[in-house]
């Protein structure tokens, strides 16, 4: 057993759920194969415990690294921080900065307050959004953490969340009082929210993400808006995952539609833990009736490196280059589904690009794909969280190894085999799962 394996194999035993990511875990991947854990991360290389090294065409550190791993510009702020110091009795002046800065690129918002995970930012404005309104009901569409408030969709209909998150979320440990209290909503329908709304006097907040699978049709987020100002309800913008990808900021410049509050996260500082929420100033104040406070919010790390971040993505309009490079990889996956004679689908944003082959056995041909392609020296699947370092180069490197495995794909499909007969381990994880 090689070192990743071995290693895993303890901390399901010392770790419950074996990693403190569900996307992180190896079953999710290439059970009984993925290397598991990294030595050392470097543009798009990633070396493993025995020393192999591998080219991350895949989830990129789950979608943070747009500007590639170890970034020079962002990493020397970082190594800045740490020798002078990067925790004190005194704040850090790094995070009147940033705060400055996220502001000045959404001249809607005012006010802003930090943390360092996704999971904590949606509910720091969640209790925001709550405390403003004075309501306590919400309306969601998309994924925003595992807390309490939004996994308690659950609580009235275990596949409330199914089109959100995963499906097989239990809610266990979520208080049976918080029932009803969270609602979802269809991306796209505007019709189903405006239900919701009328239904529901004692509903506060909308929360949402911009886009999803697909964008937005048009007057979709102007109806969003137009019904938050009618019924005063908060309108919270969830960009965690898609802010600083196709804009300057939130992709919701993009549309021209602006929130009441928003998140930032993943992007924002390259590998780094931190996150932001950014709102109005009537909306942030709310802040200070209610109890938000955590001591390491306050380091000096998380808010230098996206200061650093932002100074690098401005300078070289990653943006403009991630984007480019995912429409240049959706284009290939689809040209391979042509010569092969397979449906694809592809979807998500092109920063954010994914795809599916039309097929009741995606699930093992996915493996397949993930199996084929580390043997190769790829971390590859069924996305691509693109950085600067996918080059025009390693992008037809990616799909020149892809295409035989497409073809052998084809070839069992159209024959009617199992594909089962070549994998060398389980079928990877679609949902959630208790571990054994």
């Amino acid at each position: 057993m090689k070192k990743g394996q071995s290693l895993y194999k303890k901390a399901k035993s010392i770790i419950p759920g074996g990693t403190m990511l569900l996307s992180k875990r190896p079953e999710m991947h290439l059970p009984e194969q993925w290397p598991s854990y990294f030595d050392t991360a470097k543009g798009i290389s990633v070396k493993d415990l025995d020393g192999n090294e591998y080219k991350d065409m895949y989830i990129m550190g789950i979608g943070t690294n747009t500007l590639g791993y170890g970034n020079s510009h962002v990493d020397e702020a970082v190594s800045s921080v740490v020798r002078k110091g990067n925790m004190s009795t005194f704040n850090c002046p790094e995070e009147v900065e940033l705060a400055e800065k996220l502001i000045e690129l959404h001249p809607w918002g005012d006010m802003v307050r930090f943390a360092r995970s996704g999971g904590e930012a949606n509910s720091i404005a969640v209790r925001i959004g709550r405390a403003a309104s004075g309501r306590d009901k919400v309306a969601i569409c998309g994924y925003h953490g595992w807390h309490d408030w939004y996994i308690s969709t659950n609580l009235g209909d275990n596949a409330g969340l199914d089109g959100h998150l995963l499906p097989g979320l239990e809610p266990a440990g979520v208080p049976r009082s918080l029932k009803g209290t969270t609602i979802p909503f269809t991306y796209n329908d505007l019709e189903e929210i405006t239900q919701i709304v009328k239904s529901n006097s004692d509903l506060g907040v909308i929360k949402m993400e911009v886009t999803r699978n697909m964008g937005p049709k048009d007057g979709y987020l102007e109806g969003i808006r137009k019904l938050c100002d009618e019924h005063n309800i908060v309108l919270i913008f969830d960009e965690c995952t898609s802010g600083f990808r196709e804009t300057y900021g939130g992709i919701h410049l993009k549309y021209g539609v602006e929130p009441d509050m928003c998140m930032f996260g993943k992007a924002l500082g390259n590998g780094y833990a931190i996150t932001a929420v950014l709102g109005k100033r009537e909306i942030m104040e709310a802040a200070q009736k209610t109890f938000i406070s955590s001591t390491f919010w306050t380091e000096r790390i998380g808010p230098a490196a996206a200061v650093a971040t932002l100074e690098e993505m401005k300078r070289i309009k990653s943006w403009e280059i991630i984007t480019a490079q995912g429409e240049k990889i959706q284009e290939g996956w689809k040209q391979l589904a042509i010569e092969n004679d397979l449906d694809i689908q592809c979807a998500g944003i092109p920063a954010l690009s994914t795809y599916s082959i039309e097929s009741e056995n995606w699930l093992k041909y996915k493996t397949f794909i993930t199996q084929e392609m580390l043997k190769k020296g790829w971390l590859a699947g069924s996305s691509v969280y693109v950085c600067i370092d996918h080059t025009d180069s390693v992008i037809e490197n990616y799909l020149n190894e892809l295409s035989p495995i497409f073809k052998t794909i084809n070839d069992f499909e159209k024959s009617h085999r199992d594909i089962s007969e070549l994998l060398e381990g389980p079928i990877s994880h679609g949902g959630f799962k208790r571990l054994n």
